[in-house]
């Protein structure tokens, strides 16, 4: 047995898988370590990837070279565009997914990469050397040695379920927690934490009446998460369904709150704000009188069914009683019960941009360790893990995305300048810069960086280069076409948009509202038979992105400039330059926050919550500017 390795990855999840893949596709000899072999990049929530911003962050991923958005492709059993009544900096891509294929599909790829090998067990110990890590001990007392330690531990660190009074060691329902490990970080100095996550009842779907609830179909259209062109499901697409709570539950709820330990004081750490349980729905909005369910599929053929909007700690009988209110889940039976857990987390700000330790050489943090909740941010951060582990072995250049570059610059970024205090979920919100960080460009944003580091096949990137060439050669025609009333103005009228009384170039009426590129080509000769050299499994979406580049050209331009003004702090350089203890011109708090987190630009000490504009005018002044 092989005891020696470039690099050792903790945890089968999703930031381990997507760490495992992108070290073993950049040369290293790879051991990933989990618990069990049969739960690779298990989904222990909902059977779903994407959703607001978190699509965005899948076919970033994808760009680079990563493989979340080929295995939701593969498993995909629903999909929807997200909300498609917005500007297309807000469409986000989201599939529910065979939760069994998923993880199966997962297991596949990692043993199709020979670089990977594997070992089943529970890590307890690090094997440190001169502050530097050099392997790991596992449960069974073996040490493995490697150049560089990958930790994505998920929510097993030290993990405590709570249903009612019932408390359940382990990570999530029938596995083991990891215990050691936590409690040697914190006697190394890491800052240790305490977070809650949830999950609902799981439903047997030949017990509900459907007739009670609304169906909500997915989309048949041409999006997927994927950029390259062969992925995609052939699976049975299925429906979810809507329903809602009302007073007769929350009824229940209330009745049942004292023995919640979300409520009894037996769970002290903080829960996810924008995936709250439904006690604490109930607690924070007692006026409202009904709070919105959805009932999703685990896969194409199971009875299984998720209840998302359920999550719970109270005790078994009283969800259930509940729940047996709620229309359509009348004669309900369940296969589980919710439950919460609780797990400990690790300060992402003793982490660089890199996802490399302050403390530790050679180790790297990814996914809830970290501090965040979901799959997407958790694979994100297991991607930049991976990738910078291997280009530190290679003596190659770092890497880094900005803020303006990528929704996981903005996530990394957020988690080492600002730290965290409940668990960190992206949102559009977050971003400065959303008109630049589409989902439809990410490819255009990302592939190149992926290539440039050889994590992108030269096939990928060609279908990329691809892809532009017939993009600009789309605006091209449209800036340089004139087309005149009698031609265009029953499309016009049939799209209820204001005829034209003389010739214009055909880019003034592709940035009307409501106007389609793909349906000028019936209206456009010249652009039809350009149309036509497009290959088919492409057209739609070459389409819409030169379309969306059209239509919102002065708002990209706008945002770029906005950009790369504040661009020029990120390269004013400030690592290991002050000691900012000795600067009392700064505020106490500023000079405590600067100390801690050691940025290394302006830029990022200008995000530092507690360091002031005063402050960075004081930091501007002693370099010189």
């Amino acid at each position: 047995m092989l005891r020696s390795y470039d690099i050792i990855i903790v945890g089968g999840g999703h930031a381990g898988c997507e760490a495992a893949m992108a070290c073993g596709n950049l040369g290293m000899n790879v051991l990933l370590i989990t618990h069990d072999m049969d739960r690779i990049a298990q989904m222990s929530c909902n059977p779903a990837i994407g959703g607001i911003a978190k699509g965005q962050i899948v076919r970033e991923i994808d760009s680079l070279g990563g493989y979340m958005g080929i295995v939701t492709d593969f498993s995909s059993i629903q999909f929807r565009m997200l909300n498609r009544s917005k500007g297309p900096a807000m469409w986000s891509p989201r599939s529910q997914c065979d939760r069994i294929l998923f993880s199966r599909k997962w297991r596949t790829i990692l043993e199709s990469n020979s670089n990977i090998s594997f070992w089943q067990d529970s890590v307890e110990d690090l094997i440190i050397r001169d502050k530097s890590v050099h392997g790991v001990i596992t449960k069974t007392g073996i040490e493995f040695f490697a150049k560089k330690v990958i930790l994505t531990t998920g929510t097993f660190l030290n993990g405590l379920m709570h249903i009612g009074s019932v408390q359940i060691e382990g990570g999530r329902i029938s596995e083991p927690a990891s215990k050691g490990l936590s409690d040697k970080l914190q006697s190394l100095g890491f800052n240790v934490g305490r977070m809650k996550t949830g999950t609902p009842v799981r439903v047997d779907g030949r017990s509900v009446d459907f007739s009670q609830m609304e169906e909500q179909a997915g989309e048949d259209s041409f999006y997927k998460f994927s950029y390259l062109p062969d992925s995609g499901t052939t699976l049975n697409q299925r429906s979810c369904y809507i329903t809602y709570t009302n007073s007769d539950v929350h009824s229940v709820i209330n009745k049942g709150l004292s023995s919640s330990p979300m409520y009894d004081g037996t769970i002290q750490s903080t829960g996810p704000r924008y995936c709250p349980s439904i006690e604490t729905k109930i607690v924070t909005f007692p006026d409202k009188s009904l709070h919105q369910l959805y009932l999703e599929p685990e896969g194409e053929s199971t009875v299984e069914y998720y209840l998302n909007g359920f999550s719970s700690s109270l005790p078994s009988e009283i969800q259930f009683e509940a729940l047996r209110l709620v229309p359509g889940l009348q004669n309900a039976k369940f296969f589980r019960a919710g439950y919460a857990i609780e797990y400990d987390y690790l300060d992402p700000q003793q982490l660089y941009h890199t996802l490399q330790s302050k403390l530790l050489n050679n180790l790297y943090l990814a996914g809830q360790i970290n501090g965040t909740t979901g799959y997407e941010e958790a694979a994100a951060q297991g991607l930049i893990a991976g990738i910078n582990a291997s280009l530190n072995l290679k003596d190659q250049k770092l890497f880094k995305l900005d803020r303006d570059e990528a929704y996981i610059g903005v996530l990394i970024d957020d988690l080492v300048t600002k730290g965290v205090d409940e668990p960190y979920r992206m949102f559009t919100s977050r971003a400065e810069y959303r008109i630049l960080l589409r989902q439809d460009d990410a490819d255009v944003r990302l592939t190149p960086r992926g290539y440039s580091i050889g994590l992108v096949n030269k096939e990928r990137y060609s279908l990329l280069q691809e892809k532009i060439r017939y993009r600009d050669e789309i605006i091209n025609l449209i800036n340089n076409i004139s087309i005149k009333p009698e031609q265009v103005n029953p499309y016009l009228k049939s799209v209820n948009s204001s005829s034209l009384k003389q010739g214009v170039k055909l880019s003034s009426i592709v940035t009307r509202p409501h106007i389609k590129l793909k349906e000028l080509g019936d209206i456009v000769e010249e652009l039809d038979r350009f149309y036509s050299t497009i290959p088919g499994e492409r057209f739609e979406e070459i389409i819409e992105s030169a379309e969306i580049l059209i239509k919102y050209s002065g708002y990209i331009t706008r945002e770029r400039k906005i950009a790369d003004k504040l661009h020029r702090l990120e390269n004013i350089y400030i690592k290991d330059k002050f000691d900012y203890s000795n600067i009392h011109t700064i505020s106490t708090e500023g000079r405590q926050k600067l100390a801690l987190i050691k940025p290394e630009t302006i830029g990022q000490a200008s995000r530092i919550s507690g360091v002031s504009p005063a402050d960075i005018n004081v930091l501007l002044v002693l370099l010189g500017r």
